[in-house]
């Protein structure tokens, strides 16, 4: 058995940036051999195999044969006559297609370090085709590598468009479309993933609420896969990124826009978690944040009674990590309705956002402070209160301890 570094571990090396997981090919073996040598067995749809001491994947070199629609629809074959060449034919990029010996020396048949040079995103064969997962994919890698000036190939862009008018791209499964998705938004340059898919044609399969509103907002909407995003909901996803790095986080400010900039009617918070099946914690960070917004844009910091009043709206006192969440994208929202790019804009737009934030979980944390003991204190040796007249007069209270805070 020969065993090779492959995939992103050489392609992130070559680029010289922080390779995260290592994968390897194993040529020239078996199940019963790999087993022997004490690898476990961990996959399911083909032999993947965790090294007994790093843990790292190996996998059986394979090649595959398309059987079916959507990308559950393929056949794989692992044996001990399968090459290291046959194995990186069924990549999705030649930038993935490459292979590094254990003495460091690079086989590269399909010419992915050049490509890597030149900054293409590149099919490997036809076999691209076959799976549309990897539309989504290519898409997540223009989000990521743009700093390095990485584009589509347009013949990759051609069997891109292809795939989708063969409505390949109508059997991605719910999960897979969001996972790749969520994944793209973490990226550093998450609007290039919906810009390549708009300029194959996926986008309006997949977002079609995002292909309508950014076809009307765009000045010159974009029928390339590597243009400038332009005045657009491409370029305000854009500027987000530029301030603020969590996915959830750019995700609840961008759909906050479409529905607020862009006169989308708030349904589009349905209609999109029913379709991509997205956790808990995006649907209702964005609900609040768009019922709330408004109320955090304009509330009165020395207004105590206003002030308590917004902390029982929003359940702050039992549920302070969602009210801290959707203090900070509410304030991060309304700034950035009014800056532009420009560094010094960023700048000051991430101050403001950081000491109004603090400010209002300070004054929460303030209120936190009295509870039923406070009065209880005040009302001995009267009968104790219970339920609503207990529950108005621990707020009351809040409300004088916090104004006297205030003053």
């Amino acid at each position: 058995m020969i065993t090779y570094l492959v995939g992103g571990a050489v392609r992130d090396k070559l680029l010289k940036i922080p390779v995260k997981d290592r994968d390897w090919v194993v040529v020239g073996s078996s199940v019963e051999e790999m087993l022997s040598k004490g690898f476990k067995q961990v996959g399911k749809d083909f032999p993947v195999f965790l090294h007994p001491n790093s843990k790292e994947e190996y996998a059986l070199a394979r090649t595959e044969r398309k059987t079916a629609k959507g990308y559950h629809g393929f056949e794989f074959k692992t044996d001990k006559n399968v090459s290291l060449e046959q194995d990186l034919e069924r990549r999705d990029l030649t930038i993935n297609a490459i292979a590094e010996t254990l003495d460091g020396e690079l086989i590269d048949p399909f010419n992915g370090k050049k490509d890597l040079s030149e900054g293409l995103l590149r099919h490997v064969s036809s076999a691209f085709a076959e799976d549309p997962v990897r539309i989504l994919r290519i898409a997540r890698f223009a989000a990521r590598y743009h700093r390095w000036g990485f584009r589509v190939a347009h013949s990759t862009n051609k069997l891109m468009r292809t795939m989708v008018i063969e409505s390949e791209v109508d059997h991605l499964v719910p999960e897979r479309v969001w996972a790749e998705t969520e994944k793209a938004m973490a990226e550093e340059y998450p609007y290039r993933f919906f810009q390549v898919l708009y300029a194959c044609g996926a986008l309006k399969v997949l977002f079609p609420e995002l292909h309508t509103v950014y076809e009307a907002s765009a000045t010159k909407p974009l029928h390339q896969a590597n243009q400038s995003p332009s005045d657009s909901i491409f370029a305000t996803l854009d500027l987000i990124s530029n301030i603020e790095t969590k996915a959830h986080f750019r995700f609840t400010l961008f759909i906050l826009t479409l529905i607020v900039k862009h006169d989308v009617q708030d349904t589009i918070i349905s209609q999109l978690n029913q379709r991509w099946k997205w956790q808990n914690e995006y649907k209702t960070l964005i609900k609040s944040c768009y019922r709330h917004y408004a109320t955090v844009r304009d509330i009165d910091l020395n207004n105590a009674s206003e002030l308590v009043s917004f902390f029982y709206q929003t359940d702050a006192f039992r549920n302070a990590k969602h009210f801290d969440n959707l203090i900070y994208c509410c304030n991060l929202f309304a700034q950035i309705q009014n800056i532009t790019s420009d560094k010094v804009n960023l700048e000051l737009a991430k101050k403001t956002v950081a000491q109004k934030t603090n400010r209002l979980l300070e004054l929460k944390d303030q209120c936190v402070q009295i509870g039923a003991k406070d009065v209880f204190d005040e009302n001995m040796p009267t009968p104790k209160l219970e339920g609503k007249a207990l529950g108005d007069a621990i707020k009351q209270k809040r409300i004088n301890f916090l104004q006297s805070y205030l003053d």
